[in-house]
């Protein structure tokens, strides 16, 4: 099954997406920081990463062009409060956007989504 990094500066969403993604069978690493999720990437291979957008005096979008800059197969969807995200230019760079929600089915189906689209070999 894939491996997965999470990042979120907040721990109560980290462990929730862990152990929610663990129990659908993906291999499921955190980061709470911009920097701990580069030396994660540097230090890891990862099939997809789910990124919270407002880190704590970090950009998730700054993140994001740094991963597509220098890992453009990385495979990035984007998890946020705001939607409002969505329009913003720089988030089109990920490959899937979710808005947090209490239920994490949709951020489920889209993770199967995206990574169904990479091994069809159509991944953006």
């Amino acid at each position: 099954m894939a491996k997965l990094l999470v990042v979120d500066d907040e721990a109560g969403i980290r462990l929730l997406y862990a152990q929610e993604l663990a129990d659908e069978g993906y291999e499921v690493v955190t980061a709470a920081s911009a920097s701990e999720a580069v030396e994660k990437l540097e230090s890891s291979d990862f099939d997809l990463v789910v990124l919270d957008i407002k880190l704590k005096n970090e950009s998730g979008l700054d993140l994001l062009q740094k991963i597509v800059k220098e890992r453009h197969d990385m495979l990035v969807i984007l998890s946020t409060a705001f939607s409002c995200y969505k329009d913003d230019f720089s988030a089109w760079l990920a490959d899937g956007y979710v808005v947090k929600s209490s239920d994490l089915q949709e951020l489920k189906d889209e993770i199967k989504r995206v990574l169904t689209k990479k091994s069809r070999g159509t991944a953006q």
